[in-house]
């Protein structure tokens, strides 16, 4: 299999669940904008894993572009993360429908610390092939970003049942960090 296939294949299962996920919102009944009001929690649930999802597409799209070669190995690692990131609309949905509760955003956090896990699977597994010294490894260097994110994560976790909105003020920091955009890969293929 070619990286341009992985990619396709990783591309069209984001937008499937970008899709899902907004096909899940509801038409507000009504026709001021007084009728949005109830459906706040549904939308930023929405936004925020619309935003976490891109991030995803984005990172994903510009780490394979860096790729020279992909194996078997890197199939099903590729796969344990869109299997993750599949779960965002339930999780989503979950949230938004349930004003926040507790176990949902606890779960939503549990399901973001699986995907930046099974993103650190992909990348170390991609570092195996193409070697610790090779182009690929010296782009993704310490990702210190990936491990933060992680971190806060598994934080936002027990954090949930303290204060949902603790957890939710973690998960949109782990969003504003990664709106930065990280050029590693741009920069190591305009070098080379």
């Amino acid at each position: 299999m070619t990286k341009g296939r992985l990619e396709a294949f990783s591309d069209g299962v984001i937008a499937i669940i970008i899709t899902i996920m907004v096909l899940e919102l509801k038409v507000p009944h009504g026709e001021t904008l007084q009728d949005l009001v109830p459906y706040w929690p549904v939308g930023f649930a929405y936004v925020l894993s619309f935003l976490h999802i891109g991030i995803y597409w984005s990172n994903h799209h510009h780490m394979i572009h860096a790729v020279k070669r992909v194996t078997g190995g890197t199939l099903w690692a590729n796969l344990y993360l869109l299997f993750w990131l599949s779960l965002v609309p339930v999780t989503t949905e979950w949230m938004g429908e349930t004003h926040f509760a507790e176990t949902p955003v606890a779960v939503y956090g549990f399901v973001m610390v699986m995907a930046a896990f099974a993103y650190y699977i992909l990348t170390h597994h991609l570092i195996a092939i193409h070697g610790r010294e090779s182009e690929f490894a010296r782009a993704l260097g310490s990702d210190r970003k990936g491990t933060f994110s992680a971190i806060v994560y598994i934080l936002a976790i027990p954090a949930a049942f303290v204060s949902p909105y603790i957890s939710i003020a973690i998960y949109i920091a782990v969003a504003a960090v990664w709106l930065i955009p990280d050029r590693r890969f741009e920069r190591a293929l305009s070098s080379s």
